[in-house]
């Protein structure tokens, strides 16, 4: 029988240690059959540390120069050793596995936290570098922010859970629908390779926002037919993606527009929050368009609140319309547009409303009206 742990010894900078366990903590996952997935694995070698953490959807693993006194490896609970590092005040930290638990040593405090077999830590997967290429990290993190609230929080569909992406000549699009909404957003991205779809979990894109937020330079992406990675110099993180095939999304965005509305952002904000307080349980605000009259008009209804009119400064042109929506489908978006005013594309009152930034065609958000 191999032994549990095998006599690591290193010196480090808590600073250091800290960011990247808090990084690694949050991809550790919660599994009773498989407890070690709670863990990070701790791996000392060559003046190196390199910190693994899996929930077999997604990995990652982070690597920081240390005085390495021995080499070896340790697994230890990632919350645990988290929370008790990252409240130390001494600024350096010995770790050494003694009687086959791991022992952290500082001028002011000496604990020792029990440790997991390491035998029994998944291995991460390594993607070749047959289909890579670079994106700027704002770049990503605004093309997933910009979508991901419409993924489906349901898990039944997995191709509805997910972040779509797919190549373009001049960039990569991403989109997201619970087939309610939908969300489309163009980034540019320079010398990238060609890719058919990629669907990534959206659980998953949440996590890789918060690991790569801190970067503003390029990450090089590697994919392969069930993983994506992610790589910026010590950092490396991979993510399961999602066999399946996206809705032809496309054929369902109106190509004939016979009302629009052109308004302030903000105004339109204001208005539905205030409308929203008068909101039923569905959440079911009207819109009530009339160009001759230069109306458009917000209105909500609760028998058990009382009723809200708001009359909305706006530039209205096309056919008369009443139609409504889900008011939290509707205000989500904004968070995704950066123009100071938005407009509202109607076709038809049962085919969805195209919202998007006036002057800014990267991102387009359509909304299914609610059954009256």
């Amino acid at each position: 029988m191999t032994p549990l742990l095998n006599g690591m010894n290193i010196e480090c900078i808590k600073e250091k240690l800290s960011y990247a366990i808090s990084k690694a903590e949050r991809i550790t996952g919660k599994n009773i059959t498989l407890p070690v997935l709670s863990c990070v694995l701790l791996e000392a070698h060559d003046s190196t540390l390199t910190i693994k953490a899996t929930n077999l959807d997604l990995g990652i693993e982070i690597s920081l120069p240390v005085k390495v006194i021995k080499p070896g490896k340790v697994a230890v609970s990632g919350s645990v050793l988290y929370n008790f590092i990252s409240n130390l005040t001494d600024k350096n930290i010995v770790l050494e596995v003694v009687n086959e638990n791991l022992k952290i040593s500082t001028k002011h405090n000496h604990s020792t936290i029990k440790a997991f077999p390491t035998e029994d830590f998944p291995n991460i997967p390594k993607i070749s570098k047959e289909k890579t290429f670079t994106f700027n990290v704002p770049g990503l993190l605004k093309g997933f922010k910009s979508v991901m609230y419409s993924s489906s929080v349901s898990t039944i569909r997995p191709v509805l859970s997910s972040v779509f992406l797919f190549s373009e000549e001049d960039g990569v699009v991403f989109v997201a629908t619970d087939s309610f909404r939908l969300a489309e957003k163009r980034i540019g991205v320079k010398k990238h390779k060609e890719f058919n779809q990629i669907l990534i979990p959206f659980k998953n894109a949440g996590e890789i926002i918060r690991t790569l937020e801190d970067i503003k330079d390029d990450v090089e992406v590697c994919l392969n037919e069930n993983q994506i990675s992610f790589s910026y110099e010590g950092l490396y993180i991979t993510s399961r993606v999602i066999d399946g095939v996206f809705p032809d999304y496309k054929q369902i965005i109106p190509k004939e527009i016979k009302t629009e509305v052109i308004v302030l952002k903000q105004d339109l904000i204001t208005a539905l929050r205030i409308s929203n307080v008068f909101s039923d349980k569905f959440s079911q605000v009207t819109f009530r368009i009339n160009p001759k009259e230069k109306v458009f008009e917000i209105t909500t209804k609760n028998a058990e609140v009382g009723e809200n009119i708001n009359n909305i400064d706006a530039v209205v042109k096309g056919d008369e319309l009443i139609i409504s929506f889900n008011y939290k489908y509707i205000i989500d978006c904004f968070q995704s547009i950066d123009s100071d005013s938005v407009s509202l594309s109607f076709s038809d009152t049962n085919k969805p409303v195209i919202i998007q930034g006036v002057g800014d065609k990267s991102f387009l958000y359509l909304v299914m009206p609610m059954n009256k």
